[in-house]
């Protein structure tokens, strides 16, 4: 499959065919790159009306499922703080396809999702 660029919807379809696998996301935001291996369990999306500055995302990806963070620079390892990672989307997100990776790039930093 060549590489494409989706809609929301066709990310999101997609994207549910991977619940209930093991999925590695890799967050590269400014300096700051951190891995995350997660056992996806469930996909939703969450709107934020009530935001008190342009730091939290008005939409996110929520990615639901128990997992670890490896924060790269330390090479430390955590579980998360909780049984879901969220990904901050901005209207001007885009994401894309390889037939094998998802890339979901922002104004805040680029994230891969691929199975672990």
């Amino acid at each position: 499959m060549e590489h494409q660029f989706l809609s929301v919807e066709a990310f999101n379809e997609l994207i549910q065919q991977w619940s209930g696998r093991q999925v590695k996301i890799t967050k590269h935001e400014m300096d700051d790159v951190d891995q995350i291996v997660l056992h996806l369990q469930s996909v939703s999306y969450d709107r934020n009306t009530r935001r008190i500055d342009d730091y939290v995302p008005i939409h996110s990806l929520q990615l639901h499922g128990e997992g670890q963070i490896q924060t790269l620079a330390t090479m430390s390892t955590q579980p998360l703080p909780s049984p879901s990672y969220e990904i901050p989307l901005q209207d001007s997100a885009m994401y894309e396809f390889d037939g094998e990776k998802f890339f979901i790039t922002t104004e805040r930093g680029v994230y891969k999702i691929e199975l672990a």
